[in-house]
């Protein structure tokens, strides 16, 4: 019972960092020109940040806003950053769904199911269509 229970808090403070640690990439990735969507669901953009006041001045169409930097709830399009912060490997996986060309895949090796019957079997399956049991 124990166990369990400190099993449980093992992963309560776990996921805590985790969403901690999330948290912080949003705040770090925040720059101006970034499209965000704030909590209430107001997509905008970020027009200046103050480090000191914590808060954000975004634009949403025509009107300007100031709110708090944590009532921005995720980034939808980051500012693209500069080649001086090192570059990243491509990421060349196909998409969910997406199809791959069979030159892009190694050759399978295509099996005939006939091939590995003996004669007799083949010829009783070629004559009528069905395969007959075996006696």
């Amino acid at each position: 019972m124990f166990g369990l229970i400190a099993v449980l808090i093992f992963f309560m403070f776990r996921n805590g960092k985790k969403r901690q640690q999330a948290m912080q990439e949003l705040q770090n990735s925040l720059r101006p020109g970034a499209e965000v969507m704030l909590q209430s669901g107001i997509f905008a953009t970020i027009e200046s940040i103050d480090e000191e006041e914590n808060r954000a001045t975004v634009r949403s169409g025509d009107s300007t806003i100031v709110v708090h930097r944590s009532a921005i709830a995720q980034v939808v399009k980051p500012v693209e950053a500069d080649a001086s912060e090192g570059e990243l490997a491509p990421d060349d996986d196909p998409e969910f769904g997406e199809r791959i060309s069979r030159e892009e895949t190694a050759a399978e090796p295509v099996i005939d199911l006939d091939a590995e019957k003996p004669a007799a079997d083949r010829d009783a399956d070629d004559e009528d269509g069905s395969e007959k049991p075996k006696a």
